[in-house]
């Protein structure tokens, strides 16, 4: 079994992505098949650059047991305005900053989507929280 937790810190560029990179460094360790890997890891660093470029911070949660992997991601504000919206492709509130910096191409909530087994997204005023399953089969 696996627990860890992460802080993420707002608009702080040059350690974004650091959680997925740990969570991808512990995966890797595991009897996992490529293609799980490849969808955790795209599904967690995608929620963690949105919790960087659209939050004031925030913090993840790796479990994995048995029988899942499970990513949360709860940021500390101001929420998603308009989830239908943000759900569509190429759909992006980042600002130019952001852009400069490489993030805000509007895929993030689709691609976790795509990417898990379950995602529930609980947002208001005050934050947002990811919850992202990928199931495991075969694992012992």
């Amino acid at each position: 079994m696996v627990d860890k937790e992460y802080q993420i810190i707002a608009k702080n560029y040059d350690l974004a992505g650091r959680a997925s990179s740990d969570i991808k460094r512990t995966l890797k360790t595991m009897n996992l098949s490529p293609l799980l890997l490849k969808r955790v890891c795209a599904a967690s660093y995608e929620a963690e650059i949105n919790v960087v470029i659209h939050s004031v911070g925030g913090y993840a949660t790796f479990h994995m047991d048995h029988e899942k992997i499970v990513l949360e991601f709860m940021d500390d504000g101001p929420g998603i305005m308009n989830l239908d919206l943000a759900m569509t492709e190429g759909y992006s509130t980042a600002n130019e900053l952001d852009h400069a910096n490489g993030f805000g191409a509007g895929m993030g909530l689709p691609n976790i989507k795509r990417t898990a087994d379950h995602l529930e997204i609980r947002t208001s005023p005050e934050g947002t929280h990811l919850i992202i399953m990928f199931f495991l089969e075969g694992i012992s």
